[in-house]
């Protein structure tokens, strides 16, 4: 077996997922243009693809265990291809919506799988230099998304953003089947009640946020599916506390650690996914660029992740997770509080840099920091759970994000023009900066670095997954 070809195409696969979480971005004003979208719908679009990967990413890793993880990772990359034919050929949004729900089923087939099948293939001394690499250009992969969509979009059509996936995923998965050996883990069962109950809560509490604008806080839908989705979490959790084998360990929270820092990152990705939707918008309907050109401009936000990221984890392994985490969610809130402040469809470019430099240096720092505080706080034996947590976490949270700074929004202003559009993503990235604000709070209890010790292997937190 040659590592290289698992290295090359576990990360050609994670970087088509990636590019899929933030290529749309810079495509939503033409989307909303040609297929005649609400503030709503437009939504979904991204919402659909991110609650989908959220909710199915832990049972993808277990039925990769269970079947084989190539077999799996295999079909998720055919599920994903699939699926961004469907979206590039939608008549609709509504077609569209469901596509990209499809989308992040394969996603979540894909992604902690390719971690997996590196994993299996390099041995221990060699793993954190070929887990590097992959997250380097998988964290590449998100900062041109805006870019690559942009270009797209302008030069072709926004339809092309998801026909590029083909011919990745034509050439990937037969070398997938030639070169990549099967690897299995333990025997973890499925909990597909919890599975269930975890759907519902995310659906329910999603849907109600999106559609309270439009229904109303006080119709039957919003407060049913509000009430459907807080039953549904409750009763997760409490399956959750009853199962031998749970789904999502809760004694984990118990760990500082653990919690303050999933939840610092909840709040983080919340607001980085929910002012980058508005972003891209805020640059073509508020300014008039062209979908290039804002792509181009939120250059100045999103490439500091490649020149600040490194530094952050070096910093991270000097003093410990709290003080960059606590810091770099700080700036991102400030940057998010200076940037509402001078949105307007006529400020100068230049005025608009500094802001975005430091919420995205913020970012940057906050997001090694947050997962490495999660990590840090269990033993070597429960990274994997902690991992998927966090990731889940952090799925839902863009979810939530964006659910949250659409209903400000919609209550500030609207798409009739360009100082309409303004005057609500001003409002919109301000509570992101309060997002952040809460997340920079949540990060302040983790432990300081001589704290952060891990739990000794002899007495688990968890009981044996397999």
């Amino acid at each position: 077996m040659d590592r290289k070809w698992v290295l090359g195409l576990a990360s050609a696969a994670s970087v088509m997922v990636a590019l899929d979480a933030t290529v749309v971005t810079t495509a939503l004003s033409r989307i909303r243009t040609d297929l005649g979208t609400s503030t709503e719908e437009l939504e979904w679009t991204v919402n659909a693809y991110s609650l989908s990967f959220a909710v199915l990413l832990m049972t993808g890793a277990v039925l990769g265990d269970r079947l084989g993880r190539r077999r799996v990772f295999t079909a998720g990359l055919a599920l994903f291809t699939a699926a961004s034919a469907a979206c590039a050929l939608a008549p609709g949004v509504g077609w569209l919506v469901a596509a990209r729900a499809v989308q992040g089923a394969g996603a979540a087939l894909v992604m902690p799988l390719a971690m997996a099948l590196l994993s299996a293939a390099y041995p221990p001394a060699d793993r954190p230099k070929a887990l590097g690499l992959f997250a380097g250009l998988t964290g590449l992969a998100v900062v041109a998304g805006p870019v690559v969509g942009g270009a797209v979009t302008q030069g072709l059509a926004w339809q092309w953003i998801f026909w590029l996936n083909l011919p990745i995923g034509l050439v990937v998965i037969p070398l997938v089947l030639g070169r990549v050996p099967e690897s299995r883990g333990g025997e973890a069962a499925v909990d597909l009640g919890g599975l269930v109950l975890f759907t519902g809560a995310a659906l329910g509490l999603v849907w109600g946020l999106v559609r309270s604008h439009a229904a109303g806080w006080g119709s039957g839908e919003v407060a049913g599916t509000l009430a459907g989705g807080a039953v549904s979490g409750v009763l997760f959790v409490l399956r959750q506390r009853a199962a031998a084998r749970p789904m999502v360990p809760l004694r984990l929270f118990r760990l500082r650690g653990f919690a303050a820092g999933n939840a610092a990152g909840v709040f983080l990705y919340a607001s980085l996914y929910g002012s980058l939707f508005f972003s891209s918008q805020y640059f073509q309907t508020g300014r008039g660029d062209k979908p290039l050109a804002a792509g181009l401009h939120l250059l100045a936000w999103t490439a500091s992740v490649t020149l600040v990221a490194p530094a952050a984890g070096r910093l991270v392994n000097r003093v410990g997770a709290r003080l960059p985490a606590a810091l770099g969610l700080a700036l991102q809130a400030a940057g998010m509080g200076w940037l509402a402040l001078v949105a307007t469809p006529s400020v100068p470019y230049w005025q608009l840099v500094a802001p975005m430099l430091v919420a995205g240096a913020g970012v940057s720092m906050a997001m090694p920091a947050a997962q490495t505080a999660v990590l840090n706080a269990v033993a070597p034996d429960q990274i994997g759970k902690a991992s998927g947590v966090f990731n889940t976490g952090r799925q839902l949270g863009g979810v939530f994000g964006v659910a949250v700074l659409a209903l400000v929004f919609g209550r500030a202003g609207s798409y009739a023009g360009p100082a309409a559009f303004s005057d609500g993503f001003a409002a919109a990235v301000a509570v992101s900066g309060a997002l952040s604000l809460a997340g920079a709070v949540a990060a302040l209890a983790v432990p300081g670095r001589s704290a952060a010790t891990v739990p000794a292997a002899a007495e688990p937190v968890l009981t044996a997954t397999r």
